[in-house]
């Protein structure tokens, strides 16, 4: 018999963690995450618990895990949109439009117990962190920090009733010798403006992520879906990153000392995590170790400018810069960008990126 019982004690949250290594064992596109930054991710050292309240499902039947679910109330989401919608996450089953019913019912009911009147995702937790369901591009691995998942969650979605809220898109480019001549031209008018572009100082990286913060929270804080991010979140954002950060490819754009940009472009770990199967021991790590100077892509994942300088060359200058930095290198990824972000969007095609991914955030009135 079918039951979604709430994951609790420590077995069941490693059971919740675990399931998606069983579910996705001979698809070579899936990549595990670490058990132990899971365990820390789904923790009480996560600042996002100060302002959520979280609880976990899981689906089983004659004792054997069939899916599981986060339902997720986000107070920060409800009191900055004033809006009373809740979100679902961490979304994972076998094809059976059965389980998907129990696990999305449950979400419903912890939401409508609390007077929410809308469902919306998947989030992992927020818009800050990995959200949205893969619907094009299953050829070829999800890069670092982008979700990936089988192709029939789609329909398992629809068939419960969500509609489409919102796309979003993921471009792909060769690392090219040399960007566009256009935007050589618009970098060099951000520097006659007294705009100058440097690398991050890694021995001073919580006061550089400093800037991104706020360049973060004033460039985005339009846009759907936005959260912003607080001291607190910074720091944990910080320690996670801080492995993985390449100063050569993070660039603080400045005007008389000022940050006013902020690009950040990450190496592809998914590889090494591919290899490492989850799992943290003597053998992972080798592996880890070998396969670290191995990494051919990038990603482009974290962009803004303040928006009293758009469309002055900053983010022509920022990329110029970065790119320098990205030689070696065979592939970018640019993700993600919502489907409505047309500034971007261009920016990215003037560079030569080719949409190759498409993430959905799904919606249903409760």
């Amino acid at each position: 018999m079918l039951q979604v019982v709430e994951a609790t004690s420590e077995k069941a949250l490693k059971d919740f963690i675990t399931f998606p290594h069983h579910l996705y064992r001979n698809d070579p596109n899936y990549t595990p995450e670490l058990t132990r930054d899971q365990k820390l991710h789904f923790s009480r050292k996560n600042p996002f618990f100060r302002y959520s309240r979280v609880r976990f499902f899981l689906a089983k039947a004659d004792g054997k895990i069939l899916g599981r679910v986060v339902s997720i109330i986000n107070k920060r989401h409800i009191e900055l949109h004033n809006e009373k919608a809740g979100f679902f996450g961490f979304y994972e089953s076998v094809n059976d439009q059965s389980v998907a019913n129990a696990l999305l019912d449950r979400v419903a009911k912890e939401l409508r117990k609390e007077g929410l009147e809308l469902i919306r995702g998947p989030m992992n937790f927020s818009t800050n962190e990995q959200c949205g369901f893969l619907i094009e591009g299953y050829d070829s691995p999800a890069m670092l920090l982008m979700p990936y998942n089988p192709p029939y969650y789609h329909e398992l979605m629809q068939t419960w009733g969500m509609k489409k809220a919102k796309d979003l898109l993921a471009f792909i480019k060769a690392v090219p010798e040399d960007l566009p001549e256009k935007i050589y031209r618009a970098a060099e008018i951000a520097e006659r403006r007294g705009i100058r572009a440097r690398r991050i100082d890694k021995s001073k990286l919580r006061a550089e992520m400093k800037a991104f913060q706020e360049i973060y929270n004033s460039a985005w804080k339009d846009n759907w879906g936005f959260i912003p991010f607080d001291d607190e979140e910074l720091d944990y954002m910080v320690e996670r990153l801080k492995p993985i950060i390449k100063p050569e490819l993070t660039i603080i754009a400045e005007k008389d000392g000022y940050p006013v940009g902020f690009l950040g472009i990450f190496p592809d770990y998914n590889l090494v995590l591919r290899k490492m199967k989850g799992r943290l021991t003597p053998w992972s790590i080798l592996k880890a170790l070998y396969y670290h100077n191995k990494i051919e892509d990038l990603r482009l994942l974290l962009l803004g400018v303040r928006p009293e300088y758009r469309l002055r060359g900053v983010d022509a200058l920022l990329f110029r810069e970065a790119f320098r930095g990205a030689r070696g290198y065979k592939r970018a990824e640019f993700s993600w960008i919502l489907e409505d972000n047309l500034p971007v969007i261009r920016l990215v095609e003037m560079i030569g990126g080719r949409l190759y991914k498409r993430y959905r955030i799904y919606e249903k009135k409760l």
